[in-house]
C-alpha cells in the first residue's frame, strides 16, 4: 500500500486556531489539516493555460484563504513580516497589461511574441493575481534589534514569504484552481506600488496568478534526486 506520509508537510497551528477554522463552514471545506502525500505535491504544478471566466469559489473564500496563511504560517522569530494583495477582475487584468506593457520596452521583438503569448495564455486570462511582499520595515527593525544576525533577516524574510506562497497556492489548488509563481519584479516594482498606493517599505517579492486550469502544465526536466539529497545515520 503506498504511503501517503511521505513527504509530510504540516502547518504549525495551534489546536485553538484548528478549531477556530473548524468553525467557519466555508473556509472548512477547503482548509485540511492533512499531510500532503505524493500525488498532492505532484499536483502544485503551473498550467500551461487557465480561465478567469468563472471561480470555483466566492471571492470572499479566496480572500479568506489568504487571511488563513497570513495569521497561520510561522516566521522567523515571529517576525509576521509577509503581506499580500489580491487582485481581482480589472485590477488583476491592469496588472498584466501594464506588466506585458513594460517588458514590450526591454524585450527584443521576436522573443517578445513567445513574452506576450505567455502572459496573455497564462496568467491575464486567469481570474486573479496574489502579490506577495515582504515588510522591510520589520526586517530592518530585526536587524538593529539583533545585529548578530543582521545579515541573516533578509534571507529568512525570503524563506517566510516562500512558506506562505507554498501554503496559499496549495489553498488555491485545493479549492480547483490552476496556480503559478512568477517573478517579474524588480521591472514591476515602481508600476505596482503606484498602481495600487503601496507602502514604500513592502518589496515585492513573487506574483501568483490564478485560474481555473484548461491545459497540463508543461513537461520539465528533473535533475537526479541522488545528487540533492544526502542522508546519514
Amino acid at each position: 500500500m503506498t504511503s501517503c506520509y511521505i513527504p509530510k508537510i504540516f502547518l504549525r497551528v495551534t489546536i485553538q486556531n484548528q478549531i477556530c477554522v473548524a468553525q467557519r463552514g466555508a473556509v472548512n471545506k477547503i482548509i485540511q489539516f492533512r499531510p500532503l502525500c505524493h500525488g498532492n505535491i505532484q499536483h502544485i504544478l503551473d498550467p500551461s493555460a487557465v480561465d478567469g471566466n468563472s471561480s470555483p469559489i466566492p471571492d470572499q473564500q479566496i480572500r479568506e484563504i489568504l487571511e488563513f496563511g497570513i495569521r497561520n504560517v510561522p516566521s522567523a522569530f515571529n517576525s509576521q513580516s509577509t503581506r499580500v494583495v489580491l487582485l481581482l477582475r480589472d485590477s488583476h487584468k491592469k496588472l498584466w497589461a501594464k506588466t506585458k506593457s513594460i517588458l514590450k520596452g526591454i524585450v527584443p521583438p521576436d522573443a517578445f511574441v513567445k513574452t506576450a503569448a505567455k502572459i496573455d495564455k497564462s496568467f491575464a486570462s486567469g481570474y486573479g493575481t496574489v502579490l506577495f511582499f515582504e515588510d522591510l520595515v520589520i526586517v530592518n527593525q530585526l536587524q538593529e534589534t539583533f545585529p548578530t544576525y543582521k545579515e541573516k533577516f533578509p534571507i529568512w524574510a525570503q524563506q517566510t514569504s516562500a512558506m506562505h506562497q507554498l501554503v496559499i497556492w496549495s489553498m488555491l489548488e485545493e479549492a480547483g484552481f490552476g496556480v503559478s509563481l512568477q517573478h517579474y519584479n524588480p521591472l514591476i516594482d515602481e508600476m505596482v506600488q503606484q498602481e495600487w498606493q503601496i507602502s514604500s517599505s513592502w518589496e515585492l517579492v513573487a506574483q501568483m496568478p490564478f485560474g481555473i486550469p484548461v491545459s497540463p502544465p508543461d513537461s520539465k526536466e528533473s535533475k537526479a534526486v541522488g545528487d540533492r539529497v544526502l542522508v546519514f545515520e
